[in-house]
């Protein structure tokens, strides 16, 4: 019972955390408050996948999935607090969401392979959106670090309209993909409220 409730925990703070994340990733907000809830929704995220993780026994895809998304929000916060050059930080935010993408990747098999049920193909959907998100996330930062490059002259002759273009669809790779986690993680975190619910029922 103790470990329902640590996975139920972990999956509600895991999707607060990727919904305050995509906010953050809103262009109107206020740059400092931006920068607030970027940082804090991807701490609930690591503690989420951390509980989620905790909350397994033994060894299995969805705890070492869970494990390698925390490291992969510990990195993201690593690129937000450390005092490096601007690169680095978008480095850091891009390996980190790679990370998250592939934990996923690591615990989808675990459901695919289990028996079908509705709750089963929440999860999975859920899953697959997570990992769809950060992947754009990932590609989005990827195309802001090239657009940087073109603005220091590393790619002369590059056309300015182009810079512009570039810059504009990383932004919106960015939030767009932060969106779709948000969604998948809600998805999850649903999945894993009725599993709870079930697990009750069952036990009275």
């Amino acid at each position: 019972m103790e470990s329902q409730l640590k996975e139920l925990f972990g999956a509600w703070i895991q999707a607060i955390g990727t919904v305050m994340a995509a906010v953050a990733s809103t262009p109107s907000l206020n740059e400092e408050i931006q920068e607030s809830l970027n940082l804090w929704g991807n701490a609930l995220q690591g503690t989420g996948n951390a509980l989620l993780a905790d909350a397994e026994e033994g060894f299995s895809l969805g705890k070492l999935g869970n494990e390698v998304q925390a490291i992969g929000n510990t990195t993201v916060i690593a690129g937000m607090v450390l005092h490096v050059e601007e690169e680095t930080k978008q480095m850091l935010d891009i390996n980190g969401n790679l990370l998250q993408a592939i934990g996923g990747g690591i615990a989808l098999p675990e459901d695919l392979m289990g028996a079908p049920s509705p709750i089963r193909t929440l999860n999975i959907a859920g899953n697959v959106l997570q990992i769809t998100g950060n992947s754009l996330q990932a590609k989005g930062g990827m195309e802001e670090l090239k657009s940087n490059a073109v603005k220091e002259d590393r790619f002369k002759g590059y056309k300015e309209s182009n810079q512009f273009e570039t810059i504009t669809h990383s932004q919106s790779l960015a939030i767009n993909g932060s969106w779709i986690q948000a969604v998948g993680s809600v998805l999850s975190a649903i999945a894993q409220t009725k599993e709870s619910l079930e697990g009750n029922k069952e036990e009275i």
